[in-house]
């Protein structure tokens, strides 16, 4: 199993991962047959790309949460975020009181549902020994912002139980990093998925997000001070270049120095309307090179270990030309798996690159080439 690029499909290959469409229902289920029909119907739906299994790499990898557990959190989110939408923008008149009264209801409502899904997902994660992430969460641009905000919940939390936070503490990150970016519900939709770089102009109104949902949610009982701080915060760098505040590292909550790593490896790893996803390798190199500047240099340390920086499956290119697929991933050095060559488009010998210290990997490969296959 490995994610591909659509354009690198070819039709015959099996479909590994169910995909859902932005009302959560089945798209293309696992294990059907990729046609050129269907992987222009899944791109028509704005996914970029999606996990196969080939004659290459047919390992299953599971998912650190069940998949129904996901899409039912997914289901939630979306659900708080357009009801928070329009509550807002229908309470505009803000001198009728009934009218108030309503809509703080609505959204202490939508909280006890968020703060039971919650506890579901951190009790699910405590049962799990040695969590890793090998996944990379494939988003369609219709619910980008729900499915990221799951992800970053599911990537705080590994990082939080490695952190060895109290169970509350795990409730509090967990149902701040779900709603961290409910302030976007509150901006432009022409501005979210704008398929061009923002202007100076536009940036700074998306810039308001963080404000915009900490101000809309400050007042309920129903969600902690720290999940409140994590809204507010996810956008702050520990050297004080961040937004709302330009707070500094001493000033920044630790649930939101959380937060702000897996909100960057997320969005990073996800295909945007502007750019396309970074393979996890380069995303991990984004976050240890920005951290103390940009991260908490402890927390960066210890998330980039909980990443499979090349997940089993993947095809790779070494330096010496070599192309394999990951075979078996080592937990302790993250980019020196063993490796099983491909020679003449058949899988031949293991190399252990762990052994091997004069072979380094030096890409992803999303198809072995032509003069391989002959």
């Amino acid at each position: 199993m490995r994610l591909v690029p659509i354009h690198c499909i070819r039709p015959g290959n099996k479909l590994a991962r169910t995909v859902y469409d932005k009302n959560g229902r089945i798209l293309l289920q696992q294990n059907v047959i990729l046609t050129q029909n269907l992987l222009e119907r899944v791109a028509t739906n704005g996914f970029n790309s999606l996990y196969i299994n080939d004659q290459y790499s047919e390992d299953e990898i599971e998912d650190v949460i069940k998949p129904e557990l996901r899409q039912k959190t997914i289901q939630a989110v979306k659900e708080s975020f357009d009801n928070f939408r329009s509550y807002y923008f229908r309470s505009k008149d803000t001198s009728v009181p009934l009218k108030q009264r309503i809509e703080l209801k609505a959204k202490n409502k939508y909280m006890v549902t968020m703060n039971k899904i919650t506890q579901e997902i951190v009790d699910e994660l405590l049962t799990k020994k040695n969590l890793l992430i090998n996944l990379v969460d494939i988003k369609s641009l219709d619910t980008y912002t729900y499915q990221h905000s799951v992800n970053v919940a599911i990537l705080s939390l590994v990082l939080g139980i490695e952190l060895s936070l109290e169970h509350h503490q795990l409730y509090e990150l967990c149902t701040g990093a779900l709603m961290h970016d409910i302030g976007k519900a509150f901006i432009e939709q022409d501005v979210l998925f704008k398929k061009k770089p923002l202007t100076q102009e536009e940036f700074s109104h998306l810039k308001e997000h963080p404000f915009k949902g900490y101000e809309y949610l400050k007042d309920l009982r129903d969600i902690k001070a720290a999940s409140k701080r994590i809204i507010l915060e996810h956008h702050e760098k520990v050297d004080g270049t961040g937004y709302p505040k330009g707070l500094t590292e001493k000033q920044i909550h630790p649930f939101s120095k959380i937060v702000a790593l897996a909100d960057a490896y997320d969005t990073l790893t996800s295909d945007q309307p502007y750019r396309k996803a970074l393979p996890p390798n380069e995303a991990i190199e984004f976050l240890m090179g920005s951290a103390s500047r940009y991260f908490d240099t402890e927390m960066t340390t210890v998330f980039v270990r909980k990443i499979v920086v090349y997940p089993i499956g993947t095809i790779v290119k070494l330096s010496d030309a070599t192309i394999g697929i990951v075979k078996e991933t080592n937990p302790q050095l993250s980019l020196r798996p063993k490796i099983q060559k491909i020679e003449n488009g058949k899988k031949a010998g293991i190399i252990d690159l762990a052994t091997e210290t004069n072979v380094v990997i030096k890409g992803v490969q999303y198809d072995v080439p032509q003069a391989q296959s002959k």
